[in-house]
């Protein structure tokens, strides 16, 4: 097994089973998937039992008591049977060849890091009723379409070819910090660190900007996958939270220099 794609939701179904049904188009066919799952919904847990699909699937819940997306996280990096596991969140579709970028990119000491097209309500309508490789056909042509539609960060949503004669475009671009819906990294780069800090109990910062710089303090830097692993987020409305206690925590712990956060995949006991 090559990679293992780490999907995490919250009681998201109908997104959940797009992204799902477009994992059949992958290039790259040796993955397992680990749903992240940060709650325990009975539909969820009856969805996945049902779904048909030629790929090994485990799903991971817990208790649905608050915003506990990191804890899932790390019980999803347990549950994991490969050396290389690939993050995203249950609502972002990948191009079909998503999971052969990421591999082709992967380091021992880099982190691999993509971006997304946030598609606007029409286009994600489409993609939901559409099937993936026709829906990817002459997507660079729908340019306007896109932006009558306000959708965002267009520039991520078009596929360069490595191969190909536009390859310096993306060749050039690079990543200062990772989205946690779109990076990769081998299993022993998030031992080191100490995987995902539980003690971040809010959205934002804790999954993405906080690994960041643990991992560039342990050494580890930062691989572009901009234009190679394209991600299309499907449009739904935003609840926006305040940042200002995680970035606080964040601004401590670095301060500290604490790039092997204490409570993460090991939780460190008082006595030790």
């Amino acid at each position: 097994m090559k990679a293992s794609l780490i999907i995490s939701i919250y009681k998201n179904i109908t997104d959940l089973k797009v992204v799902l049904d477009g994992l059949v188009y992958q290039t790259e066919k040796d993955f397992e998937i680990i749903i992240s799952e940060d709650g325990c919904d009975r539909d969820v847990k009856t969805f996945i039992e049902n779904y048909s699909i030629n790929l090994k699937i485990t799903h991971i819940s817990q208790p649905d008591v608050g915003w506990r997306k990191n804890q899932a996280l790390n019980k999803a990096i347990i549950a994991t049977n490969s050396d290389y596991l690939i993050f995203i969140d249950g609502d972002c579709v990948l191009h079909h060849r998503f999971i052969e970028q990421h591999l082709r990119l992967a380091q021992p000491r880099g982190i691999v890091a993509g971006k997304r097209i946030k598609l606007g309500p029409k286009f994600s309508e489409k993609l939901r009723n559409t099937p993936l490789l026709e829906f990817e056909k002459g997507l660079l042509f729908k340019l306007p379409a896109l932006i009558v539609d306000k959708a965002k960060f267009i520039e991520e949503g078009f596929f360069i070819n490595p191969n190909g004669p536009f390859n310096f475009i993306a060749a050039k671009r690079t990543m200062r910090w990772l989205k946690g819906c779109n990076f990769s990294c081998y299993k022993s780069a998030l031992i080191d660190i100490n995987g995902f800090d539980e003690d971040y109990c809010k959205p934002a910062v804790g999954e993405d900007a906080d690994l960041a710089w643990r991992f560039k303090g342990l050494g580890y830097r930062l691989i572009s996958a901009r234009n190679y692993a394209v991600q299309y987020h499907l449009y739904h409305k935003e609840n926006w939270t305040s940042q200002e206690e995680n970035l606080e925590m964040m601004m401590k712990k670095q301060a500290q220099k604490t790039y092997r956060c204490l409570n993460g995949l090991h939780k460190k006991k008082i006595s030790e």
